[in-house]
């Protein structure tokens, strides 16, 4: 049978047989799904609840729109004015242009579990860019493979390359990287089948 060749967390292995072995090497929590809210861990909220006393001065429990920008921006996240109307406008808040904790907690949670992917996302790749070089190399590909004990051929590797090089150097950049493993969805491990071969 034809196993399709996707792009995933080795630049674009055959996934098929790889599931088990690369959740080993780097388990990627899976994003929350629209029936299940992400939520924060207890380090994760009272680093927001830092950002937002910060710029709540008079301690009403309220910060305002540019206090908003503010705290995100204390959070690592650089927020233009008009997504600051976006983060309003998503908790019903346009109109008053205050939010409570409550709401920035809300606003701020996709934005904090999207940087924890990120950063799982990053570790993935530095599996594979050993030499520390920015990018994922067809000699870096092989090792892997090897490593894994996948038996695919030079030319197979040279595919996935190429496939998942969109600037077109012969290697895969991290930019690239992270775009292959979001453009995979909820979780990049999921999607793959079991060991089992045809």
């Amino acid at each position: 049978s034809h196993v399709e060749r996707v792009p995933t967390a080795v630049g674009v292995l055959d996934m098929s047989r790889l599931n088990q072995k690369l959740a080993r090497f780097a388990p990627i929590r899976p994003r929350a799904t629209e029936s299940a809210k992400p939520t924060l861990d207890a380090e994760e909220l009272e680093e927001c609840h830092e950002a937002f006393n910060l710029f709540d001065t008079d301690g009403n429990g309220f910060i305002d729109a540019k206090e908003l920008r503010a705290a995100c921006r204390a959070l690592g996240f650089v927020v233009k004015s008009t997504e600051v109307v976006q983060m309003l406008r998503f908790v019903g808040k346009e109109d008053e242009g205050t939010v409570t904790f409550e709401d920035f907690v809300k606003i701020v949670t996709p934005k904090i579990k999207s940087r924890d992917e990120t950063e799982e996302i990053m570790k993935i790749f530095e599996l594979f860019d050993e030499d520390g070089s920015g990018e994922i190399t067809f000699r870096n590909l092989k090792r892997v493979a090897v490593e894994l004990g996948e038996n695919l051929t030079d030319e197979e590797m040279q595919e996935m390359i190429d496939e998942a090089d969109r600037n077109r150097t012969g290697a895969i950049n991290k930019k690239e990287f992270l775009k292959i493993m979001k453009k995979r969805g909820e979780n990049p491990l999921d999607d793959l089948d079991s060991d089992e071969d045809d």
